[in-house]
């Protein structure tokens, strides 16, 4: 298989001045030898880009090819009395040593025998005019030895090389992963850091905040009865203290279920019908009013080690969520399946509410979960932090993935029943 090589520019300066020393040795009054090392030269500059073009099975096998040809060329113009005794038989280590680049050990060996025969093939001319002897076989056995010397040592170090750099490439992925999962755990951790700080402050808030309001709504309450029979204004003033109240109950309500540190009593549950018990709660709260519901439970979803009643609220809220986002109709996609991984037992069990909605810009994508953060206009910004908070507590995950369906998708994942995951 091709590998690109490293070819800084002074490798290729040194490539050049070693055939411009080949070209002014002699005979230097052979025009051809001139022409085929200029073609060689050239060849060499411009090998990279060839190979690139050939493919990487047929690039290699052409490059070796066309050195070869080449070489055997000017062995035949720079010939002494027959081209086996031409002074520039090493030009053959040329071929020897792309292809011992370019292959594997025994295509480095089979090139190099293609390489020695063709060299052996001047014995055929040879034998006409001489008789070769001991110490010529000898000379021809040496030269030969040594284009298979110099093939398989270069192809040592290449395959070295190329076993180095994909150790380098392998760090270079576990690194880069290793730097994803530490961003991904800075990230959970300043949020982490975020939800004490302000679940410490939402509590004390909302303890300072509880008592006064008890008195302004039984207050407002006792003012209406009082006022049962008399001034209309305040009859109706009284109404908007008492309704207000109400509201900002039930926010402090929200702000110590954040705040609140979440005791689990955690048992297997079947998430299906815990999903059933969720919508029909949003039903009954008649937010999925013209929306149409689409079930896709998995046939064998194992169960889930959950807190039912805190899991029930982060789903509840979830696919109120996705309601609202659905005001002038839609679909609401709900899947449940297992997470395993191949020939395993399931692990965990992911939960998916998907939405036809307006969706959810990529920018605020990281930002949804965080307290206060609401693209609502009346919205306060807790409900996915508690739904985020619940399931963090589970020792699971909650985020925002890509739905083929448009809108928005919140995809949930829970630890499964330990009989599924042992």
């Amino acid at each position: 298989m091709a590998e690109e090589r490293a070819t800084p520019l002074w490798h290729d300066l040194l490539w050049l001045l070693f055939l411009a020393g080949l070209a002014i040795l002699p005979p230097i009054n052979e025009p051809h030898k001139q022409v085929i090392l200029l073609v060689l030269g050239v060849f060499q500059l411009i090998e990279k880009r060839f190979i690139r073009g050939c493919g990487e099975r047929a690039g290699p096998m052409l490059a070796v090819l066309i050195k070869l040809a080449l070489a055997t060329v000017l062995i035949n113009h720079t010939r002494d009395v027959v081209p086996i005794q031409s002074s520039y038989w090493p030009v053959f280590f040329v071929p020897v040593t792309t292809a011992a680049i370019y292959f594997s050990p025994l295509g480095t060996l089979l090139w190099t025998a293609a390489t020695s025969a063709a060299y052996c093939a001047y014995l055929i001319p040879a034998s006409r005019e001489f008789v070769l002897g001991w110490q010529g076989l000898s000379e021809l056995l040496l030269r030969n030895l040594f284009f298979f010397l110099v093939a398989m040592t270069v192809n040592r170090f290449v395959m070295e090389s190329r076993v180095q750099v994909r150790r380098y490439q392998v760090l270079s992925q576990n690194l880069a992963e290793a730097n994803r999962n530490l961003r991904q755990a800075q990230e959970e951790a300043r949020r982490a850091e975020r939800l004490a700080a302000l679940g410490q402050l939402s509590a004390g808030l909302a303890h300072e905040i509880r008592n006064p309001l008890g008195v302004i709504k039984g207050s407002a309450e006792i003012l209406r009865q009082k006022l049962s029979g008399g001034d209309e204004l305040a009859k109706e003033l009284s109404g908007y203290i008492y309704t207000d109240v109400n509201r900002l109950s039930a926010l402090v309500s929200r702000f110590l279920d954040f705040a609140r540190p979440s005791q689990l009593n955690v048992k297997p549950e079947n998430l299906p019908q815990l999903l059933e018990k969720c919508l029909k709660t949003v039903a009954d709260q008649g937010a999925s009013v013209g929306i149409k519901i689409k079930k896709e439970y998995a046939p064998s979803v194992p169960r889930a080690m959950i807190d039912s009643e805190l899991c029930e609220q982060a789903f509840t809220n979830l696919i109120s969520n996705a309601c609202e986002a659905m005001s002038e109709g839609g679909e609401l996609t709900i899947r449940a399946d297992a997470v395993r991984a191949a020939g395993e037992r399931a692990r965990e069990v992911a939960v998916d509410i998907a939405d036809t909605g307006p969706g959810i810009p990529e920018e605020l994508k990281e930002q949804v979960f965080n307290p206060f953060f609401t693209t609502k206009k009346s919205g306060v910004g807790l409900g996915l932090a508690i739904v985020s908070k619940i399931v963090d507590a589970h020792g699971g995950t909650v985020k925002l993935v890509n739905s083929p369906e448009g809108g928005a998708c919140f995809r949930v994942t829970l630890p499964a029943e330990m009989d599924h995951r042992s």
